[in-house]
């Protein structure tokens, strides 16, 4: 890639994480610490039509890993004394990596996968099963990953299919459902109005439209990257359901039969609880849930414009791939 390429991306992901950059870790242990001071106080919120108030720019941003570490096993949560030292030496560990890498200067612009595990302290996203991993994928859906794996990393490139989806601006694995933290724009907007809950995701600046009249999802002959998901309120907690998806992305190695049960709950003035259960029977040998708190951040959130930078990455990478053919072909008989 071209410096002025790389100045632009520079450019644009600054303007993309400025909302980040005023919830870095220290603004967001403030909230946290500001909701556990405040829970006893709070009360939450009825919109005009009943709905709970959920609206607001909310971040998951998190180093908890999704499967617990084995120097963890059999502990679900840190002490304040583990989870700080955890917490210091991912931070140490990050710069480290930065400054060993050429292109860490310009990583760190936008990198932002949060520095801290979150009130809960737990060692794992994964709840169930107990021990904190995912379970094992069907050998139908290892097939698959391998498959997968085998034509989005390295291997020839003929045309911008043969890029990774995120790369192509189609969609990007964690934007969900589930919706997980990424190494950056880990922001999310709700807005509700009557029947109808939407959430904004600052990551390839997609929209969920979640209606909540009780109609029944489409038929499964017609699919989506991003499923279809219909959703209602139990009490005070927001459950949503997808289905019908389109198979083409995968998370953790899900196919088209994936099923997303995710649950939203306020907590407090500054947190929403957030978890998910997995249910793909044709991938993953039983089903599985995790849990995020989410905190509240400060906005705006602006567009990100990823297609625009890409398409000069893309182009170069496709100019570069006919270079390296017009290499390897044979020479011209020039008699």
């Amino acid at each position: 890639m071209t410096v002025r390429f790389l100045l632009g991306v520079s450019a644009l992901a600054s303007m993309a994480v400025m909302p980040l950059a005023s919830q870095t870790p220290a603004a967001r242990t403030s909230a946290a610490a500001k909701s556990v001071k405040d829970t006893a106080a709070w009360k939450l919120q009825h919109l005009p039509d009943g709905q709970p108030d959920f609206q607001g720019i909310w971040t998951n941003a998190t180093i908890t890993p999704m499967e617990r570490p084995a120097e963890f096993a059999n502990k679900p949560f840190l002490t304040e004394e583990e989870a700080a030292d955890y917490e210091k030496h991912f931070v140490e560990h990050q710069k480290e990596s930065f400054t060993n890498d050429v292109n860490g200067p310009l990583r760190l612009t936008w990198w932002d996968s949060g520095s801290k595990i979150v009130e809960t302290r737990r060692t794992s996203i994964v709840i169930d099963p107990p021990d904190g991993k995912i379970p094992p994928l069907t050998p139908q859906a290892q097939a698959a990953e391998r498959a997968r794996r085998a034509t989005t990393r390295g291997g020839h490139i003929d045309s911008a299919k043969d890029r990774p989806l995120n790369e192509r601006c189609i969609i990007w694995p964690t934007d969900g459902p589930p919706m997980m933290s990424s190494f950056y724009n880990n922001n999310y907007r709700f807005v509700q109005s009557p029947g109808y809950v939407s959430i904004y995701i600052e990551m390839v600046h997609d929209v969920r439209v979640i209606p909540l009249d009780g109609r029944p999802h489409l038929p499964p002959s017609v699919r989506s990257w991003m499923g279809d998901s219909v959703g209602h309120w139990d009490g005070d907690t927001l459950v949503i359901d997808t289905t019908n998806f389109n198979g083409k992305s995968s998370f953790r190695g899900s196919d088209e039969n994936l099923h997303v049960i995710e649950r939203f709950k306020r907590t407090g003035e500054h947190t929403l609880l957030y978890q998910f259960t997995i249910d793909d029977p044709t991938a993953f040998t039983r089903q599985w849930t995790g849990e995020v708190p989410w905190l509240s951040a400060p906005g705006p959130l602006y567009e990100y414009d990823c297609h625009e930078g890409n398409f000069h990455s893309i182009s170069s990478m496709l100019k570069n791939a006919r270079a390296e053919d017009a290499k390897q072909s044979p020479a011209p008989d020039k008699r």
